[in-house]
Order: structure tokens, then sequence, then C-alpha cells
């Protein structure tokens, strides 16, 4: 490796935590909850209302929870648990899913991360 390599190595590691933080990390906090279940409408409600819901799949209920900002499902009918160990979700962005349950959760803010996600 030449000296020019070197230097092009250091510059890069400088440079990635801050791609990172500045294009990659979900910094922006939800100001809204989006539930979907299956083909129904989708539920939405504000994030800073701390509540308890109940949202009907074909497996069977999920129990989803709204605390302080923050987002999670406690429970689900599904075999995996993959959306309850999924945890909290409180940036712009964030989602959690059951798939086999059909029901997804996620949290938005003023300025979207994505257009579209599609499972």
């Amino acid at each position: 490796m030449t000296r020019a390599d070197h230097i092009l190595l250091v510059i890069i590691v400088c440079v990635l935590p801050f791609l990172y933080a500045r294009l990659w990390a979900g910094n922006e906090h939800a100001d809204y909850v989006q539930i979907q279940a299956g083909n129904d409408e989708p539920l939405t409600g504000e994030l800073s209302r701390d509540r308890t819901l109940h949202v009907h799949g074909p497996l069977g209920d999920s129990v989803i929870e709204v605390r302080r900002g923050r987002a999670r499902f406690v429970r689900s009918p599904c075999r995996g648990q993959v959306c309850v160990q999924t945890g909290w979700l409180q940036a712009s962005g964030e989602i959690a899913a059951c798939l086999p349950n059909r029901i997804s959760l996620t949290l938005h803010g003023q300025h979207p991360r994505f257009d579209a996600v599609n499972f």
C-alpha cells in the first residue's frame, strides 16, 4: 500500500460515522403511529396519547401498546414472536410487523424516510 492509500483509508474511516449518523440512523422522533390490519383501512393515532390496542387479525388478536411517544407489539398469536421481539419503536420510519397475522405497525414523522414499503 502506498502513502496515498493510507491517507484515503484514514479519510474513509473518519467520514463513515458522520455518513451513518446523517443518512442512515433514524434520529427523527415520530409523531404518529399507523396500524395496518390485513386489507382494512389503516388506524392512525398520535404517539403522545398512551393506550393499549387489541387489533384483530386472521390468527387472533395482537396487542399493541403506545406509551410516552413510542409503540410496540406486546403480544401476538404468531409462532416466531418476531414482532414482539422487535421491542419499542420511536423513530420515524421504524416498522414492526406480524406477517402471519397480517398486522403491521409503522411510525411516521414530518419527514418520511421511505416513500413505500412492501412485504
